[in-house]
């Protein structure tokens, strides 16, 4: 059977190859989620994408995958800096968690240096860009199979 994941992205990641392309790239969010579902099918893992701009419905996601999926990958964008519920949240879910950042958060603007979530959560991957969500997966697929939390 196999693994299943979810990735979580939060507000304006929907903007993806719209906005602050320096930060953030050209790629599209449906070029990223192609992206994404693809490097899954290879390494036979079953992918959600997910994308909401509103907090109460990203801790709802992280709260119904408790027991639909093996592991979350999660960028939190906005949300990373000032979300308890989403922190709280991600503290339930007791399966691997990985925080993604395409920028590297800790060379921005200081109150974007602080993440409420990465004491919760695996591991942490920022400043790869959109490679990192490949990146992400490919960990997930490691942890999951090693039994990390």
């Amino acid at each position: 059977m196999p693994h299943r994941i979810i990735i979580i992205n939060g507000p304006n990641i929907n903007l993806l190859g719209e906005r602050e392309q320096s930060q953030y790239g050209k790629l599209s969010f449906g070029e990223l989620k192609e992206k994404c579902v693809e490097a899954s099918k290879s390494l036979k893992i079953e992918t959600e994408f997910y994308q909401s701009n509103i907090e109460g419905e990203i801790v709802t996601k992280i709260q119904e995958s408790r027991n639909k999926y093996d592991g979350i990958v999660i960028n939190a964008a906005g949300f990373t800096h000032s979300s308890v519920s989403i922190r709280d949240a991600l503290e339930i879910f007791k399966k691997p968690k990985i925080e993604l950042h395409i920028s590297n958060i800790y060379k921005r603007e200081e109150f974007r240096q602080k993440s409420l979530i990465s004491d919760v959560v695996t591991a942490v991957i920022c400043g790869l860009g959109v490679d990192g969500y490949i990146l992400a997966i490919n960990a997930m697929q490691k942890l999951i199979e090693n039994g990390n939390r």
